[in-house]
């Protein structure tokens, strides 16, 4: 394993490896380390870029490297009674620069938005062993192409980042889980699609297999309380409501939100319109489906044994995408982690990699569409 010391040691290994032309793999705490194919490439370590660089809670904006642990960053924030609103999570070892570069977050993406919404800027290494700079560490900015929003979500391959400034902001003072029971897939995504839309300014909604629907209020305590008692009349045609204690209702939106509690040996995140999970659900029940949706039935987690392709082949049927999240390593060896693009829209990613990783050092075979990556002029 490569362990550079500092961000110019950093640049010197990856133009070294370019110069050769071999592969690397950027790696911060690994808990994503099983994600995509099997690969046999040197590791770098990030380890070294950890620690926040600078916190202005006054503003709403942190700095930090991104190797810190997200654990550490979570607790900093909510020792000033803040938040991440993108409500990131992560198994042991996760990184705050691991968690933006996977685009991961919780069951308040779909009021606050997701991680690619909330990083103003960055520091990072391309594939030519230089550093690079965008965005900015102040909440508003509109100066260049809004870089950010390509690095969250890229899982390493546009380059090396080193260091994050992130907007945070306020934890709400209140926040109130209300349950549904015994609702069908179609009923619950009903009931959901009303409640979120409604004025009651709801911040997540989610459903589980054995029929709990969960809402989440959150705010000041007063209007939190208005707005929970308007939603049982607002979803009185739907479901009947009641408080769920926060005891209670913490490992249930944790199932939602990461599907860790799903039986199976497989797991699948399909992202599609969330008037559409019902019959999703309903085509892939005969396959011993476990399954938990939210986002409001705009995310699926999906576990079952059948080690075939039909979750994405329904998931496209239905307008939407599935990620292979959890398998074996020769199903991962057999089966792209993440949904095939149409042809033009595949080109156009190999372009936007090629010009931040010219050389492809970052180019290995955890992603199949990486592998063709080569065919592309530099």
């Amino acid at each position: 394993m490569l362990a550079p010391t500092d961000a110019q040691d950093l640049c010197a290994i990856i133009a070294e490896a370019g110069a050769r032309g071999d592969k690397l793999e950027l790696r911060g705490g690994g808990s994503k380390a099983d994600f995509g194919a099997p690969r046999d490439v040197p590791i770098v370590s990030m380890e070294a870029f950890s620690g926040v660089v600078d916190y202005d809670p006054a503003e709403l904006v942190l700095t930090v490297r991104s190797a810190t642990s997200l654990t550490d960053v979570l607790a900093l924030v909510a020792n000033e009674g803040q938040m991440l609103a993108f409500e990131p999570y992560g198994t042991h070892g996760a990184t705050i620069g691991g968690t933006v570069a996977a685009g991961v977050a919780g069951s308040r993406r779909v009021s606050a938005g997701s991680a690619r919404d909330h990083l103003l800027g960055f520091t990072a290494v391309s594939g030519r062993g230089e550093t690079y700079v965008a965005g900015a560490k102040v909440v508003k900015n509109v100066t260049g192409y809004d870089l950010p929003k390509l690095l969250a979500g890229s899982w390493g391959r546009l380059g090396a980042m080193t260091e994050l400034t992130l907007k945070v902001l306020p934890s709400p003072r209140c926040e109130v889980t209300l349950v549904a029971h015994g609702l069908s897939p179609r009923a619950a995504h009903s009931a959901m699609a009303c409640a979120l839309g409604s004025n009651a300014d709801v911040s997540a909604a989610a459903h589980l297999s054995r029929g709990i629907t969960l809402l989440r209020v959150a705010g000041f305590a007063p209007s939190v309380e208005a707005r929970c008692a308007a939603l049982p009349g607002l979803l009185r045609d739907h479901c009947g409501l009641h408080r769920m204690e926060a005891a209670e209702a913490a490992p249930l939106w944790a199932e939602a939100m990461t599907g860790s509690a799903l039986a199976g040996a497989l797991r699948w995140r399909i992202h599609l319109p969330p008037r559409n999970a019902p019959d999703l659900i309903a085509r892939l029940e005969p396959l011993g489906i476990d399954w938990a949706m939210d986002w409001g039935g705009a995310l699926v987690w999906v576990g079952l044994d059948n080690t075939g392709t039909a979750p994405r082949e329904v998931a496209a049927a239905l307008g939407g995408e599935a990620t292979l999240v959890i398998a074996d390593p020769a199903m991962r060896a057999a089966i792209p982690a993440l949904h095939p693009r149409p042809a033009g829209l595949a080109m156009l990613e190999q372009r936007v990699r090629r010009a931040f990783d010219p050389r492809g050092v970052f180019a290995t075979t955890r992603f199949a569409e990486d592998a063709h990556a080569d065919q592309l002029p530099a």
